[in-house]
């Protein structure tokens, strides 16, 4: 039988979890924005100016989402990254709430709300988008503590 040589980088069985065992797990302001698709004020999260190396996981979940590698300064407010971590850890939807034409970013384990992904804004990234996640939705894990 053929097994994977590295189990850590499996894709996670997916997460679900009814609203109250959401609640029991996470604290209002992290089910307002993980599980209400809220977003945080701009300015106040615990991670928009951060510049330790780490992994940033699902608060929700635990998966790996992005790294320190692809966050950038983009002084909006919240951690921007330029890409996710890999191909398939995260999902994105159409969001046309609140007047707007964008698109959503979730965890594609638990399918919590993380942000929003924009494109073509011209921060000279490699892929020249702005993954705008809510510092609430991730929990850095540093390089040293890994």
């Amino acid at each position: 039988m053929s097994t994977p040589e590295n189990t850590s980088k499996m894709t996670p069985a997916p997460v679900e979890k009814s609203d109250a065992q959401w609640r029991e797990e996470l604290t209002p302001e992290e089910f307002h924005v993980l599980r209400q698709a809220g977003t945080e004020r701009p300015y106040t999260g615990e991670y928009w100016d951060t510049h330790t190396e780490g992994v940033y996981q699902c608060r929700a979940c635990g998966s790996e989402l992005f790294t320190s590698s692809e966050k950038f300064d983009s002084h909006c407010g919240w951690p921007s990254f330029w890409a996710p971590l890999a191909e398939g850890t995260v999902r994105y939807l159409h969001d046309r709430t609140m007047g707007m034409d964008r698109v959503e970013v979730r965890c594609a384990t638990c399918d919590s709300h993380l942000g929003h992904v924009f494109e073509g804004e011209g921060y000279g990234t490699p892929t020249d988008q702005r993954f705008c996640i809510n510092s609430v939705s991730l929990r850095l894990v540093k390089a040293d503590e890994a």
